[in-house]
């Protein structure tokens, strides 16, 4: 054997350790240690090595150890699979949960979690979490072309645009798969989970993200359900973690500023939604005179009157919205907004998943305090169970 085919064996041994290897380069990689001491003694204690980072170990190893290594064999070589970047959100918070969801014990999978948003608050146990996550996912899973979780005889989600219950559908899918796995385990339930959020980063590909996911009520492509998705799992894994008293950390800067850029990106229709309803109002009585509207702005809010959010924190930045929830058109000139808000980020997302009050929250507040309130009032909106 040349120095060079045994450089090349001998930089396999870092993905041979991790079983990140072809089939046919593990085989050779196999032969070459059974005449080479040296590569057998470095590939040993490199499989050792990765024993610590077996996937059914703890994934929050000290400083990072796992990434470190992962990152290391990924310079070395690409990746077979190449994650989408807006894929990589979900990625790290299904990991994130899977975590927590190790550490817990048979009375902590007992435990009930309240999960709040802006329709009350749900209690559930960890395991119907996970079945309430896997059913809204297998949304996502369909459009890329993966079996529904709950099987062909499920009904596609109901579209409930104009009725008082939009999210109904998609409560009834994660009931209906609560039920069909409540004779299972708990540890059943998150390989279940755990072996579908796997299923859908391999089919996170590139070019896969325009394709479009029905919710029922709404449709949004592939690559902005994926964010929707991980900021589901980051809220309802700190839902679990509340319950069992268990640290949870936030989404990493870059992922927090993919979730906070779909939930600004989102607003202006949440905007339009609730002044729609405000001067819709419950009718009045027979007989009586029309009632006012619930909400009644200072002024009409006009096409191109905007509030200015600023964002600060690991995820700064700075988004326009507008109040009529509609965007000023290319050959429009920019107008200055009328106010401008700023937040932190993590509460912004907070506020986003009714998990924070609009009039109990820290912000910043310049000029038209009236704009404000309304968009404070409308985040809350784009929270659903």
């Amino acid at each position: 054997m040349t120095e060079q085919e045994h450089e090349a064996l001998r930089g396999l041994l870092g993905a041979w350790a991790l079983r990140a290897c072809l089939p046919d380069e593990a085989a050779e990689v196999e032969r070459h240690l059974l005449g080479c001491a040296e590569c057998a003694e470095e590939g040993e204690r490199l499989r050792r090595a990765a024993g610590r980072l077996s996937l059914d170990d703890p994934l929050d190893q000290p400083d990072g150890l796992r990434q470190q290594v992962l990152d290391f064999c990924l310079n070395r070589r690409a990746a077979q699979h190449p994650l989408a970047g807006w894929a990589a959100p979900f990625a790290a918070e299904t990991a994130k949960l899977d975590a927590l969801l190790r550490d817990l014990g048979p009375a902590e999978w007992q435990e009930l979690a309240e999960l709040p948003w802006r329709g009350g608050s749900l209690r559930m146990r960890p395991a119907e979490v996970l079945c309430h996550l896997a059913a809204l996912d297998g949304l996502v899973g369909t459009a890329l072309g993966l079996p529904d979780p709950g099987g062909s005889a499920w009904p596609r989600v109901p579209a409930q645009a104009s009725g008082p219950a939009p999210w109904g559908g998609l409560l009834d899918r994660g009931e209906r798969l609560a039920a069909e796995h409540a004779a299972h385990s708990p540890q059943e339930v998150r390989q279940f989970w755990r072996a579908q959020s796997q299923a859908l980063l391999r089919g996170a590909v590139p070019e896969a993200g325009d394709l479009p996911v029905d919710y029922g009520f709404t449709a949004l492509p592939v690559r902005d359900a994926f964010i929707d998705r991980a900021f589901e799992t980051w809220m309802h894994g700190e839902d679990v973690a509340r319950a069992v008293a268990y640290p949870y950390a936030q989404p990493a800067p870059g992922h927090l500023r993919q979730m906070v850029d779909l939930a600004a990106r989102q607003l202006p229709g949440a905007l339009v939604g609730r002044r729609q309803a405000a001067y819709a109002g419950p009718g009045p009585a027979p007989g009586s005179a029309p009632a006012p509207p619930a909400w009644q702005p200072e002024g009409a809010p006009g096409p191109g009157r905007t509030v200015r959010l600023v964002i600060e924190g690991p995820a700064a930045g700075q988004w326009l919205i507008p109040l009529d929830g509609r965007s000023t058109a290319p050959e429009q000139p920019p107008v200055e907004p009328v106010a401008e808000l700023v937040m932190d980020g993590v509460e912004f997302c907070q506020l986003a998943a009714a998990h924070r009050d609009p009039e109990h929250l820290p912000v910043g507040e310049y000029g038209d305090r009236a704009a404000i309130r309304e968009v404070l009032a409308a985040v809350p909106l784009l929270s659903r169970p």
